[in-house]
């Protein structure tokens, strides 16, 4: 019966993206634990180059850690949080396999649309895209809305477009994908300076489409596909029924979005890493980007979040997130 436990837990970590050697080493830490980790190392059958490996996978994963300052014993620790994290981590890996799959039948059937162009939709394509966007950022009168996502436009003029169009007081609300807050560069030449010119944007785990509805007059949809590598193409709807239904999409996704500030918000007692840290956590950035921003590892990203967590009285990542909100500091 152990031996059965032992292969169901062994096969049930590699499904959450563990290594074979990472998960026979935690198999023995359950077994052994506190122990030295050369004994765990002896039992799990690992030594040198592939020790260190299992081990750092493990602690990356939040899943053990050091019992005392030597680091030398080693202990499982409770695994709700890194068990959320190789989840998060594996349902990225499945969306990713989805965006590839319908990314294949979208080019398919933007092939069909190439003759399509009647008085409600125009197709726009190729070097008509840049003057179209332009044109579209200066005739806003009163607000504009936006899906916002890679790929990104290679309109030279988009940034300032935007930043001009909120000088003019033009309300600009956007719903941004996370992966836009991955984008180093990008987020620091384009997001960052119009959230703090005054654009009120919030974040979701992805957007359904790239959109730009100019006041309640015409909508930009992007058919670009970056898995697809086809040519630019962009729709321009006028008002009618697609429109509307553009129009809800978005209210809809501003409703459920997280409102994100970047670094605006000062909450009062909180360090400026730890602010930065929640506002990268809330708009969805993974582990990765968040280590790298900081500058710091991922082991002590983990601690970092273990201490607002037990600060907030949060027992996970999201729950961290809302508390954070409520108390002010996104």
């Amino acid at each position: 019966m152990a031996g059965m436990t032992n292969e169901r837990l062994g096969a049930a970590l590699r499904l959450l993206g563990l290594g074979p050697g990472a998960a026979g080493l935690y198999r023995a830490l359950l077994d052994l634990a506190p122990a030295p980790l050369t004994e765990v190392a002896a039992a799990a059958a690992l030594d040198g180059p592939g020790l260190a490996a299992a081990y750092e996978e493990l602690v990356d994963a939040g899943l053990t850690s050091a019992a005392g300052a030597d680091g030398d014993v080693v202990v499982p620790v409770a695994p709700t949080a890194g068990l959320e994290v190789l989840a998060r981590h594996r349902a990225a890996e499945l969306e990713t396999s989805r965006t590839l799959v319908t990314g294949a039948f979208e080019s398919f059937r933007r092939r069909r649309l190439a003759a399509y162009n009647d008085q409600f939709v125009e197709l726009v394509t190729g070097d008509a895209i840049g003057p179209r966007m332009h044109h579209a950022w200066t005739s806003a009168r009163h607000q504009i809305r936006q899906f916002e996502s890679p790929p990104y436009s290679p309109v030279p003029t988009a940034a300032q477009d935007a930043l001009d169009t909120l000088a003019r007081g033009v309300t600009q609300r956007v719903v941004y994908a996370r992966e836009s807050l991955e984008h180093a560069d990008h987020f620091k030449r384009t997001v960052e300076p119009c959230i703090n010119a005054g654009e009120q944007a919030r974040v979701l785990p992805s957007v359904p489409v790239k959109l730009l509805i100019i006041d309640d007059a015409y909508a930009l949809v992007s058919l670009s596909i970056r898995e697809a590598d086809v040519l630019s193409t962009m729709l321009v709807v006028q008002p009618c029924g697609l429109f509307s239904a553009l129009v809800a999409l978005f209210e809809q996704a501003w409703q459920q979005a997280l409102p994100f500030h970047g670094s605006t918000a000062r909450p009062g007692g909180l360090p400026p890493a730890d602010r930065r840290l929640l506002w990268l956590l809330a708009g969805g950035a993974s582990d990765e980007v968040i280590a790298r921003e900081l500058g710091v590892s991922r082991r002590t990203l983990f601690r970092r979040l273990q201490v607002l967590m037990a600060r907030l009285g949060a027992a996970n990542r999201f729950q961290l997130a809302l508390q954070a909100q409520r108390q002010g500091w996104l």
